[in-house]
């Protein structure tokens, strides 16, 4: 336990980074007995970090806490530390400002608690005896934190996953706060020749903040490939490598002594049985032969002295924040990542430089209570896509979201006069014509069916869940049923409260591709959006929202990523990959579809797989991007193949 004193008054946010589990508790003064609980790595023994890696948890980073000038504050670490002295533990800490990065604690700011010199490892009076350190039942624990925690950190509230609940900002504000400007970026293949399957290769990621805990870190005790690609290389696990027994040389002629007998000692030889014990002395006496030959066998299959190799337990390092960045090419090669993060230095200077225009426009209408999601779309050539989520606050007091994108614009120049040296490109925040979402476009789920009662019957309630969640009558459930025997669907459809749905009946065998395509069909509106959709999905009450955002007539489609669950895993304890290699899960306008040649019901059949790659070629061709994201809490149950429509049943032999 150490003192922590302060030069500052300020709210401070604190962070922790170690090897393993461990905890950091901060006193409210420099009494030992008002320790809270603010941070943490896990609980399980399968939780840990790399040096300096802040971000991975959610857990690791507190609330914000006031600190007072010059008071003295106690806390205390409890961190599980292997035997060899090579684990690391940092604890960081930054003001509560938007924009820093954590500084880890440094001696400049602690003293002892006690001094420890003068006194002997027995002396143990002066230790406090705190809440941190000593056993606590559930009952007792502080705010019972780490027993409440969920198991994914994607199970945590997130401002994201209720952002629809408030109200929109009247687009009517936005008018005139940046200039207009052409959206053209450089990676749009329109016309482009692909080969079959080829369009992967032209899909770009997108990069978010703040951190949405997409990363499934509960899942990196079998899977650490996030690690091995990140631009920034580090080991999982950096260990000096201990493992090998370290022998010392023994002059020539030395023979070992008679007391290292006892280290070579069977321990589970035959005369160990249930209820025996064997004595040393009666060991020893029994490996003591009276030949010369015996006795020299004995000293033969002594192992040789063991050493271990000498560690400062005191030593400290200077350690860095580490943000692991990766490439926005797609990866299909790693499925526990999650998005991309934003540097804040990346994201909030654009935020802030959007909120002086508006209020410069609006004569400071406008106060930004929060930023709730901002995402990037990185084109070094023409410039960078922002999509901003704001929660803001007008002169009535009332609380609006703004969902807005806008276009970092580079500018180059490319006059320059004779012998000067030419200046740097210039970044204009201007809004992309043509470029905007219609929160009020119609979102169709289009769902092929067959034999699968129990599932969609399933659906069937989600979507009566999503409708009295959301309240938001824009969207509709389409099914398409290759004539289930199984279920009268169009009679539980008429049952439900769905505000809106379409049904229609289709023969012959399942054909996903032609299911899709007659669900299109039935779409009037080409100003609407169509969900290519599958049967076992469970969807955030986002889902809609989501959609719609990320939808642009004319510009772009939305492959949101979904995680399949494991056998046994739910919604509230995710455990499972994210499916990076499916498209099938596809929301695009129906014009943009139309113009992309629908579906492909000719190549793809009954034959499952490949459709959706197909479909992505000829998106990407028709000049459209496919914004791509992993999306928190859309999951894909596990369940049983036995019944689907490309199954038989074996029937035995009477």
């Amino acid at each position: 336990p150490l003192s922590l004193y302060l030069s500052l008054f300020s709210e401070f946010v604190f962070a922790v980074s170690s090897d393993d589990n461990s905890e950091f508790w901060l006193s409210r003064d420099d009494s030992p007995l008002n320790l809270q609980l603010l941070t943490w790595i896990g609980k399980t023994g399968m939780e840990w970090t790399a040096p300096g890696e802040f971000g991975k948890y959610a857990s690791q980073t507190s609330r914000p806490v006031r600190l007072s000038v010059q008071r003295m504050y106690f806390f205390e670490i409890v961190h599980k530390q292997n035997d060899r002295g090579t684990d690391h533990m940092e604890v960081a800490w930054q003001l509560n400002q938007e924009g820093l990065s954590f500084t880890v604690i440094s001696s400049k700011y602690i003293s002892l608690y006690t001094n420890e010199s003068a006194l002997r490892m027995s002396d143990t009076t002066h230790i406090p005896q705190t809440a941190a350190s000593h056993t606590r039942t559930p009952s007792n624990q502080p705010d019972n934190q780490l027993s409440s925690q969920p198991v994914a950190d994607m199970r945590r509230v997130d401002p994201r996953d209720t952002l629809y609940q408030i109200p929109a900002l009247d687009s009517r504000y936005l008018r005139g706060v940046l200039p207009d400007c052409s959206y053209k970026p450089s990676y749009i293949i329109k016309g482009f020749p692909l080969l079959r399957y080829q369009g992967l290769q032209f899909v770009h990621m997108s990069y978010i903040y703040p951190n949405d805990y997409t990363r499934l870190t509960q899942m990196e005790t079998e899977n650490t490939c996030f690690y091995h690609n990140t631009q920034t290389h580090i080991n999982s696990r950096p260990q000096p490598d201990y493992d090998n027994t370290v022998h010392r040389a023994l002059p020539p002629g030395e023979v070992r002594g008679r007391n290292h007998l006892v280290e070579g000692i069977d321990r589970g030889g035959e005369g160990e049985r249930k209820g025996e014990e064997m004595g040393v002395s009666e060991s020893l006496w029994s490996l003591g032969g009276d030949s010369e030959e015996e006795e020299g066998l004995a000293y033969d299959s002594t192992p040789p002295p063991v050493f271990d190799p000498e560690v400062n337990w005191a030593q400290t390092f200077q350690v860095t924040p580490v943000i692991l960045q990766r490439s926005d090419w797609i990866d299909l090669s790693c499925n526990v990542s999650g998005n991309l993060l934003l540097r804040p230095s990346d994201a909030l200077p654009v935020v802030n430089a959007f909120m002086d225009k508006l209020n410069h426009r609006h004569n400071r209408h406008f106060s930004l209570v929060r930023v709730l999601n901002v995402e990037r779309k990185v084109d070094g050539i023409q410039g960078s896509r922002y999509f901003l989520e704001l929660e803001l606050r007008d002169m009535t007091g009332q609380h609006l979201r703004l969902s807005h994108y806008i276009y970092a614009l580079i500018r180059h120049n490319r006059s320059r006069p004779r012998g000067v040296l030419r200046r740097a490109p210039e970044t204009l925040l201007c809004k992309p014509l043509g470029f905007h979402w219609n929160p009020t476009a119609t979102v169709h789920f289009i769902v092929p069916v067959k034999n699968q009662a129990r599932w969609v019957q399933q659906l069937i309630v989600d979507m009566e869940g999503l409708y009295h969640t959301t309240g938001d009558p824009y969207f509709n459930l389409i099914i398409t049923d290759y004539n289930s025997t199984d279920m009268d669907i169009e009679a539980a459809l008429k049952a439900s409260t769905l505000h809106r749905y379409q049904y229609v009946k289709l023969s012959g065998n399942f054909e996903r591709s032609a299911g899709l395509q007659a669900g299109i069909d039935l779409i009037t509106d080409e100003h609407s959006i169509a969900f290519l959709c599958d049967l076992h999905i469970h969807f955030p009450p986002s889902i809609i929202d989501s959609v719609r955002k990320h939808c642009v007539e004319g510009h772009m489609a939305f492959a949101p990523i979904v995680m399949r669950l494991d056998c046994g895993a739910t919604p509230k304890e995710p455990r499972g990959y994210w499916e990076v290699n499916g498209f099938g899960l596809l929301g695009i306008y129906k014009s943009d579809l139309d113009a992309a040649g629908g579906m492909n019901t000719h190549d793809f059949t009954d034959r499952w797989g490949g459709e959706d790659w197909e479909l992505l070629d000829r998106i990407l061709q028709s000049g459209l991007e496919v914004e791509r994201i992993y999306l928190r809490n859309f999951l894909h149950h596990y369940h049983s193949k036995r019944g689907m429509w490309n199954r038989r049943t074996q029937r035995s032999g009477t």
